[in-house]
């Protein structure tokens, strides 16, 4: 990585390999999840689909290998009967938790003048 080039040159000079990421971090449900296997460590599947309120099991299967792909989560098949599948955040991962929860943190600090400049701006 070139540190000598301006960061926004970089960012754009790499927008095709950097929008898809940032449109899978951005993602409500990956943030839901990162957040949830933050908190709580390993999980199983349905204890994550609890833990995340609203989200289907299809579309938790679909974060989570995703979230495999890109190699923030790590998948651990147990050898039982049935098979018990674990799921948790990888060092990437976790790297990752701290903007996302920096991020969640700024959101819960600022919603009353969210919800202020939404209501000014829908009465216009």
């Amino acid at each position: 990585m070139d540190l000598t080039v301006p960061r926004t040159t970089r960012l754009t000079g790499a927008c095709g390999r950097v929008a898809p990421v940032l449109q899978r971090v951005g993602d409500k449900w990956t943030v839901l999840v990162i957040v949830s296997l933050d908190h709580n460590g390993p999980m199983r599947f349905n204890a994550l689909k609890r833990s995340v309120d609203g989200i289907s099991q299809q579309m938790l299967t679909r974060v989570l290998k995703a979230l495999e792909r890109d190699g923030m989560v790590s998948r651990t098949t147990f050898p039982t009967s049935p098979p018990q599948v674990e799921y948790e955040l990888t060092e990437l991962g976790r790297s990752l938790s701290i903007p996302v929860l920096a991020l969640g943190d700024w959101v819960l600090d600022h919603l009353n003048e969210i919800d202020a400049a939404r209501q000014r701006y829908d009465q216009r």
